[in-house]
């Protein structure tokens, strides 16, 4: 088989972020585009993405691209291309998908055509007028966009935030993949002490923890191409021993979470236990005006309550105003703290000394970081 060609989505502004993950495990034709990054290799190369990508949304394997106006030449784009290489006689293959600015804007018939196309496709191939589609899915994915369509094979299943760590949360929770994101912004290494005075369910500070020993982030899970009889086990086992063997928990790195929700604390400790990581993390009960930097050296990444979180824009700026007053310019100390808010350091009361746009699900945020 000849290189395959692979698209990691990810978040709006992380694209950079995520071209430099694949980079430094050895993976070529990196491209990065607007909220998705290119590249090429193998099976081995599947599997090592998605076990160790800490900020992208999930991998795919592109199957095709081409343009299309019309329902015939969709249908016609659509017969062309390689379906039996990855998916098998009698295995599933749904479709989904999206349409924007193109001629063809219904998702609904796009639907019917593509899954009317790889049928006839696979049953070409596979010389049968019948597909079961009884064995593992293999969800087929489109995207239309200015008459350009992109059929993708999803090889990750749930995304690749699910980490498996996670199994509570409190209300508005930030997700994995963004966490990580902060983490590298705001430069965690392996011996750094990380604080989160609004930690929730300790989402940042557990990602910190896996960045800080290199822990693969999909080590403890498992993904939608495991079960293609076309990848051989062996692949998923190999990259799994490489990713263990990389792991380095003899660091300094230790983080301490608080939050005045008692709840939320202990779904925070359950995460930490189920990540590994629980003996690098202090958890107790706190209110933020009466943080103070516990060490003399330090950084702090938080995720404030903000929109469905607060009551209303005037207690937020109580808050921002009281994080002003705590989050002390000091030296061997750095902050980053994410927000839409675009009064953010009115109130806080200082500008940020870099500013990062971010996108949290759909919602426009800034991550200001201080460190001087």
């Amino acid at each position: 088989m000849d290189k395959i060609k692979f698209c990691a989505p990810c978040l709006f502004a992380t694209e950079g972020i995520v071209a430099n993950e694949l980079r430094f495990m050895d993976i070529e034709g990196v491209k990065a585009e607007t909220g998705k990054v290119y590249f090429e290799g193998n099976f081995e190369t599947l599997a090592r993405a998605n076990i160790r990508l800490r900020c992208a949304e999930r991998v795919q394997i592109v199957l095709g691209e081409f343009y299309a106006r019309t329902f015939e030449e969709l249908f016609q784009g659509v017969l062309r291309l390689p379906l039996e290489e990855f998916i098998g006689k009698d295995e599933a293959f749904p479709v989904k998908g999206s349409c924007l600015d193109s001629q063809l804007m219904s998702t609904v018939d796009c639907q019917k055509i593509i899954k009317k196309a790889a049928a006839k496709r696979l049953g070409e191939k596979y010389n049968t007028a019948w597909l079961s589609e009884t064995g593992s899915v293999h969800q087929l994915q489109f995207h239309v966009h200015r008459d350009k369509v992109s059929v993708l094979l999803d090889t990750s299943g749930e995304g690749l935030h699910k980490r498996g760590y996670r199994k509570q949360a409190n209300d508005a929770p930030i997700s994995e993949t963004l966490a990580s994101v902060m983490a590298e912004l705001c430069k965690v290494r392996p011996n750094h002490f990380v604080t989160d005075p609004m930690c929730g369910s300790g989402t940042i500070l557990i990602e910190s923890a896996l960045k800080a020993m290199k822990i693969s982030p999909g080590i403890r899970r498992h993904f939608a191409a495991e079960k293609w009889d076309v990848i051989p086990k062996e692949v998923w086992k190999r990259e799994r021993e490489l990713s263990k063997s990389l792991e380095n928990r003899d660091v300094d790195f230790f983080a301490i979470g608080s939050d005045i929700d008692r709840e939320a604390l202990s779904v925070a400790r359950h995460n930490a236990e189920l990540a590994g990581i629980a003996d690098r993390i202090e958890f107790y009960e706190a209110d933020l005006k009466d943080f103070a930097p516990a060490r003399e050296r330090g950084t702090l990444i938080t995720n404030p309550p903000y929109g469905e979180r607060l009551l209303n824009v005037k207690e937020a700026e109580k808050l921002y105003k009281i994080m002003g007053d705590k989050f002390l310019q000091k030296t061997g100390w750095s902050y980053g703290i994410i927000t839409p808010d675009d009064d953010f350091e009115k109130c806080f009361g200082r500008k940020a000394d870099k500013r990062r746009k971010l996108y949290n699900g759909m919602l426009k945020c800034q991550l200001y970081i201080y460190f001087k």
